[in-house]
């Protein structure tokens, strides 16, 4: 499976005449290749070129003195099979400025709808265009509500827009994006579970805490997240159960009680103790979290917090333990 698009840096020397006869013309021999008008601008001295093949691929270079980058969702020329991987922020501005306003502009062509939430489209942009990902990926969130049940895809898409604009997870961008994969099908557990992380970091985030993503352990392990402010640090866990219909437990009770059984037995047994288990329901109908809220199963670690997040922004749950985190605020029910 390939990964979310990233750059490759050739600190050579590429003249006009290199780029046609390194890149193009091989390109242009195996899918098909033709060199197109750039759709952005770019400063800096760079000279840009925009290759679109036969079969939708699309790929990107920039050049100056002796240093070049080149990005596709495509075959890489043998010329650049070598050369070492870079992410957005590891590029210079003017490159990673340049190749993101040349991808959006192709992305909301190719997916208009998308154009109604910019800052969704530019987090996800490494998985929206990747090479085997780019229809899933979109897939996901327009015709599965990024893992919303009973939800508008809009709805779901602007909930999600509207907290990556806070620009919380801007830093972490390549990691959590490419949570969601870059698989050629739609994987909706894991798909589910991935987006189960960023539900997560927005109750933190909108409880007051700042956060810090794929926290790694004494035990070799990462946890998720580590909320902080003034008087608190702690970590937590996301865990989210499947759909009750998809599982073989016999329904939403025992659903929650063996996916935390899981993670408390496996991660967090390794770990020690101390981190906060989040058990994320939000792919739960309203019928199976009904039940959920009415039992209230324990699941097998303290402290947790159980809840069913929706793209309203309404967040019901319930807590088990002294959880040393303030919720109250953003979980109705944890009082």
């Amino acid at each position: 499976m390939a990964q979310p698009l990233r750059f490759r840096y050739s600190p050579e020397t590429w003249s006009d005449q290199r780029v046609r006869r390194d890149i193009l013309q091989p390109l242009r021999s195996n899918i098909g290749a033709r060199s197109v008008a750039s759709h952005a601008e770019i400063n800096g001295g760079w000279d840009t070129y925009r290759f679109e093949m036969a079969n939708g691929d699309l790929a990107l270079f920039a050049r100056r003195s002796d240093d070049a980058y080149w990005m596709g969702n495509t075959e890489t020329p043998r010329s650049l099979w070598r050369t070492d991987k870079f992410g957005w922020r590891e590029v210079p501005y003017q490159v990673a400025r340049w190749t993101q306003r040349e991808l959006l502009s192709t992305l909301h062509e190719e997916d208009p709808w998308l154009a109604d939430y910019p800052y969704l489209s530019w987090f996800f942009l490494p998985v929206f265009m990747s090479k085997d990902g780019r229809e899933s990926t979109r897939t996901f969130f327009r015709e599965h509500a990024a893992g919303f049940p009973e939800a508008d895809w809009r709805e779901s898409a602007r909930f999600f827009d509207e907290f990556l604009t806070t620009g919380v997870l801007d830093e972490y961008r390549h990691t959590m994006a490419g949570k969601l994969g870059t698989s050629e099908h739609v994987d909706h557990v894991r798909m589910s579970a991935a987006m189960g992380e960023f539900v997560a970091a927005k109750i933190l985030v909108d409880a007051g805490y700042e956060i810090t993503p794929e926290i790694e352990v004494a035990t070799g392990h990462s946890l998720d997240f580590r909320a902080t402010d003034a008087e608190t640090n702690v970590l937590v866990e996301v865990t989210r159960p499947q759909r009750p219909k998809h599982r073989s437990a016999s329904g939403p009770v025992a659903a929650v009680r063996d996916t935390a059984g899981t993670k408390t037995d496996g991660q967090l047994a390794k770990h020690g103790g101390g981190a906060v288990l989040f058990v994320d329901c939000s792919n739960f109908s309203a019928e199976a979290w009904s039940t959920v809220r009415t039992e209230q199963p324990d699941v097998r670690h303290r402290p947790a917090v159980v809840y069913r997040a929706r793209p309203n922004g309404r967040v019901e749950g319930y807590r088990k333990g002294s959880v040393p985190l303030t919720l109250d605020g953003v979980i109705t029910g944890t009082e």
